[in-house]
């Protein structure tokens, strides 16, 4: 079917509908005008064929070729996916500057592979062995940090004919042959995949291991499992792009991507410049040795930006198959549902609310029901997982628009972000009454095998204060703070260590933008027992200022600076100085009484 061509006919903004077309197939890469534009057919009617295309169209005009290619819009995937920055089509940006300047001709086709660079391939099959679809030929170690393993495609299943001895080889040389019912079959290390397409797998297991971010507010309170599926709605300016660039670093995963989907383009140059001199904290090695970039701005076809999520996720089940855990931050889906909206008005579709169409929802589901920690195929059992954190840029911050209610529907981990405490200089602007995890019953066994037994009765107490703490400031906005009594300045004071020594955490310090579970749970324990202290020596008569003025609080209040190796140490000097400035003021007061 390749090479037929057809006609264009009409053209309005990113949609170009052509005659001729009989035969067409949805979703299939078309080549618009003489530039050979990139297209993807999104509705046939008969022999003709609506295209939205993700460069510009300006410039096109009725009557001008549109070459049909027989294949759907595809991915590249092999080695050197690793550590390169791709636009929404996964076009490379850094070969792209090298070959056309800082903007792209348009219809300009450059390989997502470097069909140049020769890797390093070391066989883990011999001829004769009988091999399906997820076995691994052979490994290339692509960086440090990311040991590529070079797949058999999910649809070849035979025995192997011939492999590659152990040496250097281009992406596109042949490294083995396999013999199957339907002919030989020559493999080359890298493979293409539909990007509409799941890639296929054996079966999803349950989310029962979680993704720790180092981000005591999620770790401890609102947790996400590996395979997750969580959103992070905020306002303009209440650091959505930080705490995904935050998650990016920290998190245990063994390979990121981060899809920057029609952000401004400022935000995105930042995490373009920000992410190469980054430092992988486990190895210490530069973080893009695992990292993928696909930046699609919001100064960029707007067609593209549907393209750019499907990219990204389909990068991620590669990854994924190999047995690697991959967390992917989409940053933000409001632009690509933006993006929706606007090709559904230029295809003259029945608006939904807001003008967004009525599959906003279900392509929705299609993006985050891609997540999940699965069993993937292979003869040897393997496990990977992709975790997908979305941003949601809802405007005014009006989290009861149509892209946060959809997500809302097929998310379980919801991180919202609160204009308020951004506008206190609160981050990360978490708003802990408001955000959930449905995770947490899954992941509290964990939590109390690996952390500790108490993990989860700390956690309890510490939520307890802080939605006591906001049903006593009403009281205090209502009549003022002298209505209170000791007993509920104490869980004031309780609530306000919990906010502001613990909740509160710095994204760019040395030492606290990374906070491991054991240290989260000893800092915890640290205020809890202060607090339990308080509240035994109010109900003893002690007069509440006097103990805010003890010198361990401001211990509490440093003990986060602590490196990760110093933690326990801290807490535990800590705890000691609580038990005996306590019991100092027991001493005192007693004293003062007789």
């Amino acid at each position: 079917m390749s090479g037929k061509l057809g006609t264009i006919v009409r053209i309005a903004g990113p949609v170009v509908t052509a005659s001729g077309m009989l035969g067409a197939q949805m979703y299939e890469l078309v080549m618009v005008g003489e530039e050979k534009l990139i297209g993807e057919i999104i509705r046939v009617e008969g022999e003709r064929a609506t295209i939205q295309v993700y460069e510009e169209t300006s410039g096109l005009k009725p009557g001008g070729p549109v070459e049909r290619t027989g294949k759907p819009l595809s991915v590249e995937l092999g080695p050197g996916i690793i550590g390169q920055i791709y636009d929404g089509i996964q076009r490379p940006l850094p070969s792209a500057r090298k070959l056309v300047g800082d903007f792209f001709r348009r219809g300009v086709a450059i390989p997502p592979l470097d069909r140049e660079k020769k890797w390093k391939f070391t066989p883990k099959v011999k001829v004769g062995s009988w091999v399906t679809g997820g076995d691994i030929l052979g490994e290339v170690p692509e960086t440090p940090l990311v040991n590529h393993r070079i797949m058999v495609p999910p649809d070849v299943e035979g025995k192997v004919k011939r492999i590659a001895d152990e040496g250097e080889y281009r992406v596109a040389d042949e490294i083995a042959v396999v013999e199957t019912p339907r002919g030989d079959v020559s493999l080359p290390m890298y493979q293409t995949w539909p990007v509409r397409r799941a890639r296929p797998y054996k079966r999803k297991l349950p989310p029962t291991t979680p993704l720790i971010t180092g981000q005591r507010i999620i770790d401890v309170f609102f947790p996400m499992a590996k395979g997750g599926q969580g959103s992070i709605p905020g306002g303009f300016g209440t650091g959505k792009t930080v705490m995904l660039h935050t998650i990016a670093q920290w998190a245990d995963a063994n390979v990121i991507v981060y899809v920057g989907c029609g952000e401004r383009g400022n935000e995105m140059a930042e995490v373009l410049e920000r992410f190469p001199k980054l430092q992988d904290p486990r190895s210490g090695r530069p973080l893009m040795e695992r990292t993928v970039l696909i930046a699609n701005t919001s100064n960029m076809p707007i067609a593209a930006r549907e393209a750019s999520i499907y990219t990204g996720i389909t990068i991620c089940e590669y990854f994924r198959d190999m047995g690697y855990d991959v967390a992917l931050q989409a940053d933000s889906t409001s632009r690509w549902a933006e993006a929706l909206r606007e090709i559904s008005g230029r295809l003259e579709e029945m608006p939904g609310e807001e003008g967004y169409p009525a599959y906003l929802g279900s392509r929705l589901s299609e993006f985050y029901e891609r997540a999940g920690r699965v069993e993937v195929l292979g003869s040897e059992p393997r496990v990977g997982s992709i975790s997908v954190v979305g941003a949601v840029s809802p405007p005014g911050g009006d989290f009861s628009e149509p892209v946060t209610q959809n997500t809302l529907r097929i998310i379980k981990v919801f991180w919202g972000l609160d204009k308020t405490l951004a506008e206190k200089r609160h981050f990360p602007a978490i708003n802990w009454l408001t955000s959930y995890s449905l995770y947490w019953e899954n992941l509290e066994e964990w939590f109390r095998k690996n952390v500790s037994e108490e993990w989860p009765e700390l956690r309890a107490k510490a939520m307890e204060l802080l939605q006591r703490e906001e049903e006593l400031q009403e009281i205090v906005r209502l009549v003022g703070p002298d209505a209170l009594s000791d007993a509920q300045r104490a869980i004031l004071e309780g609530a306000r260590m919990i906010r502001e020594d613990f909740l509160m955490q710095s994204a760019y310090h040395p030492i606290d933008s990374y906070c491991s579970p054991e240290k989260s749970y000893h800092m915890l324990r640290v205020i809890i027992k202060f607090y339990e202290r308080m509240k035994a020596a109010v109900d003893r008569g002690i007069p509440i200022k006097e103990i805010i003025n003890l010198p361990v609080v401001e211990e509490i209040a440093r003990m986060k600076l602590a490196t990760i190796q110093e933690a326990v140490k801290v807490c535990t000097e800590i705890e000691k100085h609580i038990d005996e400035q306590f019991e100092k003021l027991y001493t005192t007061v007693r004293r003062v009484v007789a």
